[in-house]
């Protein structure tokens, strides 16, 4: 690159010339390249090891004059080409200009006045480029492509300087982190060392200090664990690796990884070496945990954050904390954990404004909302920027979202009635309501039964007044809750501290229960901003038949059947509606087993609307992939409470790992909330406390449950045991608080025992919980899961692999450890071809929703690469076309994605069968669909050689033309239909066995075509002369079974007298046959003229697409040739090629073959079996091994070539 003209003083020290003319120098640094001795492996250690800033190009050009000791650095480059480019443009065209000058300081000034122009015409076309990433980072970019053979495509997020342990020896170097690798490279005293992860095979990533490694991070992967250490900021490393590891675990999962891949990054301002993917990526990380504080909607995004205190009228004081802006809220959490936290919408605003600054209240801001509350902000240090923001943001809220008088802002939204019997089909006309005005084009019939309100409301039959003391008790906590209304304000923007949650674990008063449930959620603010949407949901779902409604159905009557509320039709279909609703919202979820319970505890307390909205923050926010296929955040959690129990009851817990149970009963406590494992009425309490303070509730109450019955657990043998104990002790968790009537837990039914066991209060429970173990943290346990989510990703990710193996094991000739293998190697390319391929989007190639055995796919670009790698049948060039034929042989769907067994069906065949199926095999690559018609010379002329008679398509034809005929016969073959389509599904179901005489029949052109890729199999084979002479005798051969059957064939037809009709079958049957004493002479010259024909084939352009331009290629003139030359053995061979040869595309678009002309499989197999060495050759077992440990041995990351350049690359070499 040229650079801007600097002075150098020194110009030989730790440089070598290589070039040089009277006005500039190029030179070499040593340690680059051949030679260098002990100087240059210093200089090439203290080039790596040094930071890029002060790390020096390996070639530069020097400009001087006469004898001046002064030179000018011009140009720089990282590679010899790009050097020896500026060095050329330099004697072009300035040298003959630079003779002219006769002052040496004219020269100089004129050089480097040009050089500046160069520059600067450079950065007009970069300017874009350069506001993205500072030139530092683009050089360290285009390093790791260089060394680690990186495509285009992937992105450098960060580099740090660090040292990676090799053994016991530490190698300082650089470890690049891109979206999709961990990269290390190092140069020290002549010994490289390069290391590239992928971030979808790690399985462990920890930040640990011990006395081998001081300070380290441990980066694990299935075999390997790699060490580095001495970072300047480990932290932020840390931090970063975390990012990008989650990201690959999200791909392994879903498609929003690889999506998230292709938005990245986003435009903002330049920083001095960071990437904008890096900032955009810690950008990322504070709208998380933004988000995750005040439980705010996932598009959401945070502008700001500033300090400042806010007064707080109940305390009467200042509290010192953090204000946060974002695009629809302005949020506050003091700097004291639960002091205070505030939500403010920007649809309840109504007045910002700026007081009056005085020594007391310095710069503040004050905030007024539509239910009259007025918040104060002061201490801000850029006041007047952050009430513009504020401004700037207000305006862009949408007039829809403003309401005003009720506190919670809900006055938008319309509950959504359906009818409870027959599904509502929005092809039902639209009804008006009580005035006959429509409402918004939506409405439901009134006479239907619609949960208008929580059902407990609906079928709560006795009065809570009779309940005496403990509807007291009830009417006291409403009373404390309206009090702290009150003092505290009510809905959204009310202020949140440590009184709020002791309300809330002395128990919500039913009367507000979904009230407060939707507040601490934050699904009060879904539902304020999306009006409507649930009706437009529950219309689009309703009638609809799918795998998720089968399911919603199945389970409908299994949810809380004891509550009177879900023994009707009402009930149920409430319940029908919201789990139908989320399942048209979410199709990745769609259904889980446990929703449904969840749900309907949802709707004793909530509107179907608000019931909805909960499920979703629960399913999408509070408790992440809980509820998805493979239950992947219940599993996460289930390990991190593993790790709580190894940390807080250690002895418990190693009791409990030989038992088993963890694990089996994590599963369901958290699946349900408790719900299905403990009285409704003191599960309740548990949903109450979840919904304000998150997952540590339910850690706490489990940690607490298995610390309350330590000793019982301790003196168990086996796992029923301990089941028993817990499932007992569970089911006598009362609320003796409660309003409600008893509801029959069905759990304890399932228990048993003479004495009953004593009764545990609920609060006593929630209040040990706090006691115990109210030291854990929200942060501490994200990140636990995200370790535990590195671990039950990769473990589901081995039992795919297992399964895949035990499904295609008995249809595959491959042992149980090859299969793995190639799992591994398939899994990887197709990892490779969602975040790289640009043929089709990630989504379309990756289905999490199918089994194991079909979620990974890879296209023909990946295909061929593990072609050339593993296959047996390696043609040279030619081996991209047999390996396009091999796709489209397996792609049996017409995707263009081929699955695992599809891809291991068509190696075994290569490796593990006998010489009849791998013939078979070559066979059918030479036949459509692998041979397509844009290869073949035509479609038609190759589809009238297709068995059509015993096709059960055929069959079929026949039967129903039979059908047609009079009344009782139709009867009769209705029957008879009726057993045949019987018979046919259970053939269907048998293995379907293709015998050779199944295999249609080969006409001139596939011929061709199969001499051609025959021939090319035997370039490179040691017995690559007797193979020629074989398969030549074998052509030969064959060509003569096919004229003689096509006289048996043709039935005295006409043949064609087109004069351009000069093919080899026509030739061959004019031609004396070779007589068996043939001399060594005229056999030698057949075989030589073979030869020259291979060379011939070995210069064609292998094509990767079916273009037109590519098909020419592949049916050239020199396969014809070389087909002619090589099968007849004859004298006058030479000059029956010379006018093939002069025969041009043109003339052969014409009528070119003989359409009559026609061999089977039985006789190429027949001819084959002939020849010793082709039955040797195609006999011969595949080293399978060889091939893997040559593919291992290979670099992890390959550079992906698109198929265009490389077609372009091989019109260029033609």
């Amino acid at each position: 690159m040229w650079i801007t003209p600097e002075e150098v003083l020194l110009a030989n020290a730790l440089w070598v010339s290589e070039r040089a003319n009277p006005f500039f120098i190029l030179q070499r640094r040593k340690g680059h390249g051949k030679g260098g001795g002990i100087t240059g492996l210093l200089v090439g250690t203290m080039d790596v090891v040094l930071d890029s800033s002060a790390r020096v190009a390996p070639y530069r050009i020097l400009h001087q004059t006469g004898d001046s000791q002064i030179f000018w650095s011009i140009a720089c480059g990282s590679s010899r080409k790009e050097i020896t480019g500026h060095w050329e443009w330099l004697e072009s065209n300035l040298l003959q200009t630079l003779s002219i000058f006769d002052n040496d300081e004219d020269i100089t000034t004129f050089v480097k006045g040009k050089v500046s122009g160069i520059i600067a015409e450079e950065n007009k076309s970069k300017a874009a480029q350069e506001d993205e990433d500072s030139g530092k980072f683009r050089e360290a970019e285009q390093k790791m492509r260089k060394l680690f053979g990186m495509p285009g495509e992937e992105k450098l997020v960060n580099y740090y300087s660090c040292s990676y342990w090799k053994g016991r020896v530490p190698r300082q170097g650089w470890v690049y982190l891109s979206v999709n690798h961990l990269c290390f490279y190092s140069f020290l005293l002549g010994k490289e060392v390069t290391l590239v992860v992928q971030w979808t095979e790690v399985t462990r990533l920890e930040k640990n200090a011990t006395l081998v490694f001081p300070e380290s991070v441990r980066v694990s992967t299935r075999h390997t664990e790699h060490y580095f250490s001495m970072f300047l900021n480990i932290n932020d490393t840390f931090k970063l690796m975390e990012q990008l590891a989650t990201i690959a675990m999200r791909q392994l999962l879903d498609n929003e990884g690889f999506s998230a891949d292709r938005t990245l990054p986003k435009a903002c301002k330049t920083l001095k070496n960071v990437s904008a993917l890096k900032r955009d990526l810690d950008a990322r990380a504070k709208n998380e945990r933004y988000r995750a504080l005040f439980r705010l909607t996932p598009d959401e995004r945070l502008d700001g954050h500033t300090d400042c205190t806010l007064w707080t009228p109940f305390a009467k004081m200042h509290i010192v904390g953090q204000l946060f802006v974002s695009n629809n809220y302005i949020c506050f959490c003091s700097r004291e954990e639960d002091l205070c936290q505030l939500i403010i919408p920007l649809r309840e605003v109504s007045i910002v404004e700026k007081a009056d600054s005085s020594s007391v209240l310095p710069c503040p801001v004050s905030i007024s909302t539509k239910n009259k509350m007025t918040f104060l902000f002061a201490n801000l240090k850029d006041r007047d920027f952050l009430v513009q923001r504020i401004s700037d943001f207000l305006q862009r809220t949408p007039d829809k979202l403003w309401s005003d008088g009720h506190p919670l802002a809900l006055s938008g939204y319309s509950v959504s009635p359906s009818p409870s019997t027959t599904p509502l089909s929005s092809s039902l006309p639209t009804p008006t309501g009580a005035g006959g005005e429509p409402s918004q084009g939506r409405h439901y019939s009134p006479s239907l039964p619609t949960a208008t309100q929580g059902l407990l409301r609906i079928y709560q039959k006795d009065d809570p007044e009779d309940h005496g003391p403990k509807a007291t008790k009830e009417k006291m906590k409403e009373e404390s809750w309206n009090i702290h209304f009150f003092e505290f304000g009510r809905g959204v923007c009310m202020y949140r501290t440590s009184k709020t949650r002791e309300l809330v674990l002395n128990g919500i008063p039913e009367s507000l229960r979904g009230e407060l449930w939707l507040l601490f959620s934050g699904a009060q603010n879904e539902m304020a901003t999306h009006p409507g949407y649930y009706a437009e949901l529950v219309e689009q779902a309703m009638g609809r038949c799918t795998l998720a409604t089968e399911e919603i159905e199945r389970d409908l009557h299994r949810s809380m059947p004891e509550h009177h509320a879900f023994q009707n039709e009402m009930g149920i279909a409430a319940l029908r509606r919201v789990l139908t609703a989320y399942a048209c919202r979410n199709p990745g979820i769609g259904y889980c087993q446990a929703m449904n319970i969840v749900t309907s505890v949802l709707l004793l307390y909530c509107t179907e609307e608000e019931a909805f909205w909960l499920l979703v923050a629960l399913c999408e926010r509070m408790l992440p992939d809980y509820y998805n296929t493979r239950v992947v955040g219940a599993l996460v959690d289930q390990g991190v409470f593993e790790e709580l129990t190894r940390e807080c009851l250690p002895l418990l817990y190693e009791h409990m790992q030989e038992l088993g149970v963890i694990s089996t009963i994590s599963l369901s406590w958290f699946l349900t909330l408790f719900l299905s494992v403990m009285p409704f009425d003191s599960a309740v309490l548990l949903v109450d406390c979840f919904f304000y303070e998150g997952i540590k509730v339910i850690f706490q109450v489990a940690l607490a449950v298995l610390h309350a019955n330590m000793d019982t657990l301790l003196g168990c043998s086996d796992e029923g045991e301990a089941m028993t104990i817990l499932g007992r002790y569970l089911d006598n968790v009362v609320n003796k608080q409660t309003v409600s009537p008893p509801i029959p837990h069905l759990h304890a039914l399932l228990t048993s025992g003479d004495e009953p066991p004593p009764e545990i209060d609920v609060f006593q429970l929630i209040k040990s919980s706090y006691d115990k173990f109210g030291g854990l943290r929200a942060d501490v346990i994200e990140q636990m899961r995200f370790k535990q989510r590195l671990k039950v990703i990769q473990s589901l990710e081995d039992t795919a692999k297992r399964s895949v193996v035990r499904a295609i094991m008995t249809d595959s000739a491959f042992s149980i450890e090859e299969l793995e293998e190639l799992y591994v190697l398939f899994k990887a390319k197709h990892i490779m071809s969602c975040y790289w391929g640009a043929s089709c989007t990630a989504a379309e190639r990756h289905d999490p929703s199918l089994p194991y055995l079909e979620q990974y796919r890879i296209d023909l670009e990946q295909f061929c690469q593990l072609f050339g790698a593993l296959g047996t049948w390696l043609c040279g060039t030619h081996t991209v076309t047999l390996a396009a034929r091999h796709f489209r042989l397996l792609d049996s769907n017409k995707d263009g994605l081929i699955n695992f067994k599809e891809f291991v069906t068509g190696l075994s065949g290569m490796y593990h069968g006998d010489m009849t199926e791998k013939l078979k095999l070559l066979y059918k690559l030479h036949l459509p669909p692998a041979l397509c018609p844009e290869e073949a010379e035509s479609a038609l002329e190759a589809a009238q050689f297709f068995t059509d008679d015993d096709s059960p398509q055929g069959e079929e034809m026949k039967e129903v033309g039979e059908a047609s005929g009079c009344g009782d016969a139709e009867e009769k073959k209705e029957v008879k239909d009726y057993k045949y389509y019987l018979r046919m599904w259970a053939k269907e179901k048998e293995p379907k066995i293709e015998t050779i005489k199944d295999l249609p029949r080969m006409n001139q052109e596939q011929f061709i075509e199969l001499c051609k890729t025959l021939y090319n199999m035997f370039s490179e084979d040691p017995l690559e002369q007797e193979l020629y002479h074989a398969i030549a005798t074998v052509a030969s051969l064959l060509l003569r079974i096919g004229e003689v059957g096509k006289k048996f064939t043709n039935n005295g037809a006409k043949k064609p007298t087109d004069t351009t009709y000069t093919q080899a079958p026509i030739l061959s049957s004019e031609l004396p046959q070779p007589e068996k004493e043939e001399s060594n002479g005229e056999s030698s010259s057949g075989q030589s003229l073979v030869c020259k024909a291979l060379a011939e084939a070995q210069l064609e352009t292998p094509p990767q697409q079916t273009s037109d331009e590519e098909v020419k290629d592949d049916t050239s003139v020199s396969s014809y040739s070389m087909v002619s030359t090589g099968s007849l053995q004859c004298e006058d061979i030479a000059d029956d090629t010379v006018l093939i040869g002069c025969a041009g595309d043109q003339q052969r678009r014409g009528s070119t073959l003989d359409g009559d002309w026609s061999i089977t499989f039985e006789q190429v197999l027949a001819s084959m079996l002939t020849e010793p060495p082709l039955v040797d050759y195609f006999e011969k077992k595949g080293d399978f091994q060889a091939r893997m440990a040559t593919c291992k041995m290979q670099r992890g990351v390959e550079r992906q070539v698109s198929s265009s350049s490389d077609h372009e690359l091989a019109q260029l070499s033609t």
